[in-house]
């Protein structure tokens, strides 16, 4: 629980496996992949973590990293599995996905990236609601960072939300690892939003329900470790791993709105 910050829920459990107030948690195997579940539960469970109320999947991305055999179709199903998990969706309801981050700077690159492979179907369900009656509509955004853009990201998410009023939104970001053994090794999914810009010590406002007015998905890869006094780590071959993550995510995202669909369809689909 000491030393520098992490984004992710599961590095600050105690590491001798006991328990906290306010805290369960629940590690297991699944289809070759470790999961891990935290759930925080109450007012204590929030300050015991410093993380809002809420529950946090993370799974082990190792053996897909390792290009195990038929790693990534299982890795896209268990982690769509998670992702309709903690975003119950009706057959019919909108979503919103938001990639955030500069897709200039490789390391915080992970929502850009994943936001090439994510179908957008809103329109086609618009114009076509014959052929696309089985997918969902999906819209999809990047909001760039403040210091290209000159708005907080939930100020762009806000006024997409006027516009189309999505059901959901799920916000696709970097972040950080206390460990390095987790770079770009474990991605996590969290129902209470997220903070862009916290990981490196950057905070902006606030992405989640209480702000929005919907349910927030966050999901995130480790890209970075904090090395103190303003310097951070990160991966020799980040280029390939932010690549690989995004990629994975979004087929994952396809499959979880648009159920019909399998690995080779949405090869077909994004090209």
């Amino acid at each position: 629980m000491h030393g520098f910050r992490t984004d992710l829920a599961a590095e600050d459990l105690p590491q001798d496996g006991g328990t906290l107030p306010g805290i369960t948690s629940e590690t297991q195997e699944q289809d070759g992949f470790q999961t891990t579940c935290v759930r925080i539960l109450n007012n204590e469970g929030e300050k015991s973590l410093c993380k809002p109320i809420g529950t946090y999947i993370t799974m082990d991305l190792e053996s897909f990293f390792r290009r195990d055999e038929d790693s990534f179709p299982k890795a896209v199903s268990l982690l769509a599995r998670q992702i309709t998990h903690l975003l119950p969706l009706a057959e019919q309801d909108s979503i919103l996905v938001a990639g955030l981050g500069n897709p200039a700077i490789t390391p915080d690159a992970i929502g850009p990236e994943t936001t090439r492979y994510t179908l957008a179907t809103r329109h086609l369900k618009q114009h076509m609601p014959e052929d696309f009656a089985a997918f969902r509509p999906v819209s999809i955004c990047q909001t760039g960072v403040l210091g290209t853009t000159g708005m907080e990201s939930s100020e762009l998410i806000a006024a997409i939300c006027k516009s189309s009023a999505p059901c959901a939104i799920v916000v696709i970001d970097a972040l950080a690892a206390r460990s390095s053994e987790k770079l770009c090794r474990t991605v996590q999914l969290t129902d209470s939003g997220i903070v862009p810009g916290s990981g490196v010590g950057n905070d902006r406002a606030e992405l989640s329900r209480k702000t929005l007015g919907v349910p927030v998905l966050a999901i995130g890869v480790p890209t970075v470790v904090d090395a103190g006094e303003g310097l951070v780590v990160t991966p020799r071959d980040i280029d390939k791993y932010v690549k690989d993550a995004g990629k994975l995510i979004a087929y994952a995202l396809n499959i979880a709105f648009h159920p019909a669909l399998s690995v080779s369809d949405v090869d077909m689909f994004v090209g």
